[in-house]
């Protein structure tokens, strides 16, 4: 009896494997604008993302580095205005009308999304990702919406530049580089 149930516990979760990859989203940031993202075989599919590079980042709003972030996050938003497409979960519990007014007081000019509007979109990333849960966690999209980079901890804000800039150049030369996974802890 317990081997067939492992058995039937295996099945369902390759099963389950095999489709999370096909699931969708729509999660909304602090402007309640709704965000459509479909689970790919090698990344997501954001409606409105694409041809953009894609910076996904979950962050906390008492995270001293997730704090040091915010500001290159949006002088990055700045610069490839048309460009760049910059998502950021909050997971430290801010609600979404808190994370509105936090929003407003930083300035920040990118999708912020509250965990409590991310719905299950979170525990996808995690589970897909590996991630343990340390912030600041990034995941960078290339233009076709391919993760490309994997960053637990903080980018610095040159790295930020140079990543866009490799991923932008890389589409307007059609080259076949390979994916870089770059996980620090």
């Amino acid at each position: 009896m317990k081997k067939l149930l492992l058995i039937l516990i295996l099945a369902v979760s390759t099963i389950f494997a095999q489709n999370v990859q096909q699931l969708s989203f729509d999660i909304v940031d602090t402007n309640n604008n709704h965000i459509q993202i479909k689970g790919t075989n090698d990344g997501l599919d954001i409606a409105d993302a694409k041809g953009k590079v894609v910076f996904l980042e979950f962050f906390g709003h008492r995270c001293p580095p997730c704090l040091k972030t915010i500001p290159h996050l949006i002088d990055l938003k700045n610069k490839y205005k048309d460009k760049v497409e910059i998502i950021a979960i909050e997971v430290q519990g801010l609600s979404h009308s808190q994370l509105q007014a936090f929003a407003k007081s930083k300035g920040i000019n990118y999708h912020a999304i509250s965990d409590e509007k991310s719905g299950i979109f979170t525990n996808y990333i995690a589970q897909r990702a590996k991630w343990q849960g340390s912030i600041p966690f990034t995941l960078v999209l290339d233009t076709n919406g391919d993760v490309q980079y994997i960053q637990a901890g903080l980018i610095p804000e040159k790295a930020l530049f140079e990543i866009t800039e490799l991923l932008l150049n890389k589409n307007s030369n059609n080259n076949t580089t390979p994916k870089n996974q770059n996980k620090t802890k």
